[in-house]
């Protein structure tokens, strides 16, 4: 025996891949044989577990969820772990416990095992209902809708339509998602819903201009809310209501939450109370929203809710639903290269980001950028990625400030800010994103410090390299588009050669937050400027408003100045 080893030694000394050959495969052995004693007999499936589509073709066993035995079993019978849950969901303690039992349905493996059909029972939050055709000028879901190019799943879509109290959420494209209390189109055939979702490869989310839809089972009645209403305004009575305010209906018991739940079922964004009478429609020429009265106009109270007004015949009570204003939502690109290159410039912090937010919607073009960010890519500005000189967008975002860059550009929007709020903002976004906020660490350290001594001079230079070089500039306040976007933003449209459909840009004065403002919830408790720090801006500030005067144009708004 011994000789038998030692000649077994020097054979192997001399070819040693044998060796290791012969040892990989002793273990794919034992490998193999343990697997084995982890089932017993045939993987079963229960009754419970099937898959819709399981009993449509004979001898088909569904293999979504099977049953494992032995050294399995206690990890299937371990509770879903991982997954969020809303208070939307009609599910018990008990199906949860009947669930936990069957292993994790919402694993990537068994959705895949699953199909497109496994969808309709997949958990009890949502079922899918089918393949939809979509249109970009009339939404078949006229809800909000958001967009994310990276990260985009049904279970994310699912989840927001459902926090904002809809009842249907339809993913298109992959990344895009809507929601709706309605579906206004007809069935596509489900082979049209090919496009996987960006952030879960497993799930489809839908095709070009087609949505994978779902009906949200919502845990309770009252969760059938419309999300929280946005007050507009008290407003005269529009001289022909019928055409301003086109469907309307009589509530003896009137309320707030009814007019608002009526006009939503109706797909409306505005809803107007007027005593008994609950109207709806869209903001129109005909009913602006640009001149509010005074409130006690408006208030007399609801026969339904004594705590809350109603509005009179004469003087509305108007609130914004949920629905969606899609009468600009719609964006392509240029259908033809475009003869002039605009730039939309701006000291970074000074609102960049949300004016091409205001223009793309009043324009319905994309807007580019002379820079790649792959964050507002993912969240719907397509004109990113594009190169600066494609001319394909209807303006180029910049924040430039040298001779030869300016000089490449045949006209200008000039984006000015307050520069204390955007060197708070800028500071914000380099250290907590485009929509973060700076940790507290930062503020005390040396970094703000050392940013305002290094980006205060360069918002003065910023502006004056652009009055001086810029071919023709239009110089728009940030302050004055928030005080008055209507105007602003027609100002802005003009510039860039687009004809202004007032109408649009009433919808985009409903729509006009977008994905990139921060929530203003988190400020800081201190000034974060200190007496060196205001005096050499205060003289920065001086200079631009000289600038601005020499050239006819007004100077910097009176709230620059109070510090």
């Amino acid at each position: 025996m011994a000789k038998l080893l030692v000649k077994l030694q020097r054979y192997f000394r001399r070819k040693p891949v044998r060796f290791f050959t012969l040892l990989a495969l002793y273990l794919a052995a034992g490998s193999l044989v343990f697997l084995h004693s982890g089932f017993a007999g045939e993987p079963t499936v229960t009754g419970s577990q099937r898959g819709p589509g399981a009993s449509e073709g004979p001898g088909l066993p569904y293999l979504g969820v099977m049953q494992l035995s032995r050294g399995f079993k206690a990890a299937a019978t371990m509770p879903e772990a991982g997954r969020r849950h809303g208070p939307w969901f009609k599910s018990t303690s008990k199906e949860l416990a009947e669930r936990g039992k069957a292993g994790d349905y919402g694993s990537s493996r068994s959705r895949a095992f699953r199909g497109r059909n496994g969808r309709e029972k997949e958990e009890d939050r949502a079922r899918y209902i089918g393949c939809y055709v979509d249109n970009t000028r009339r939404r078949t879901l006229r809800g909000v809708s958001f967009f994310d190019y990276k990260k985009m799943t049904v279970f994310r879509c699912q989840d927001n339509c459902a926090e904002r109290g809809y009842l249907y959420a339809g993913l298109e494209f992959g990344a895009e998602c809507y929601c709706g209390h309605k579906v206004q189109a007809s069935n596509a055939s489900e082979s049209e819903c090919n496009m996987a979702c960006k952030g879960e490869r497993s799930n489809t989310c839908g095709g070009v201009n087609r949505l994978s839809i779902y009906r949200l089972e919502l845990a309770q009645e009252s969760a059938r809310r419309y999300g929280s209403a946005i007050f507009r305004g008290c407003f005269r009575r529009p001289d022909n209501m019928s055409i301003a305010l086109p469907v309307s209906q009589l509530m003896l018991n009137m309320s707030v939450d009814k007019c608002v739940d009526f006009c939503t079922e109706k797909e409306y964004p505005l809803s107007a109370l007027a005593g008994t009478a609950c109207h709806c429609g869209f903001p129109t020429t005909l009913f602006t929203l640009h001149e509010r009265e005074d409130e006690q106009l408006c208030a007399q109270k609801c026969a339904g809710e004594e705590f809350e007004s109603c509005g009179t015949a004469e003087y509305l009570l108007v609130y914004q639903t949920q629905v969606q204003d899609n009468r600009c939502m719609d964006r392509r690109f240029l259908p033809t290269r475009a003869k002039q290159l605009v730039a939309l410039a701006s000291f970074p912090g000074a609102g960049n980001t949300w004016a091409r937010h205001l223009i793309e919607l009043a324009t319905g073009f994309y807007t580019g950028s002379y820079y790649f960010d792959g964050s507002l890519y993912n969240k719907g500005f397509k004109g990113e990625r594009d190169h600066w000189r494609s001319g394909r967008t209807i303006c180029i975002k910049t924040h430039e400030s040298g001779q030869k860059e300016i000089e490449s550009f045949d006209s200008a929007i000039l984006l000015i800010r307050n520069p204390y709020k955007a060197l708070m903002a800028e500071f914000n976004r380099k250290y907590g994103g485009h929509i973060g906020f700076a940790a507290h660490a930062h503020w005390k350290g040396k970094e703000w410090p050392e940013f305002v001594a290094n980006y205060a001079p360069w918002w003065a230079t910023h502006t004056l390299d652009w009055l001086r070089y810029g071919k023709k500039v239009l110089v728009v306040h940030f302050e004055d588009l928030k005080r008055d976007l209507f105007v602003q933003l027609q100002r802005m449209v003009g510039l860039l050669g687009i004809a202004a459909c007032q109408d649009r840009l009433l919808c985009v004065e409903g729509q006009k937050d977008g994905n990139f403002k921060r929530s203003g919830l988190r400020k800081l408790e201190y000034d974060p400027y200190t007496p060196e720090m205001r005096k050499m801006i205060s003289g920065y500030i001086k200079t631009v408003d000289t600038a601005l005067k020499l050239r006819n144009l007004s100077g910097v708004p009176d709230d620059y100045y109070p510090r």
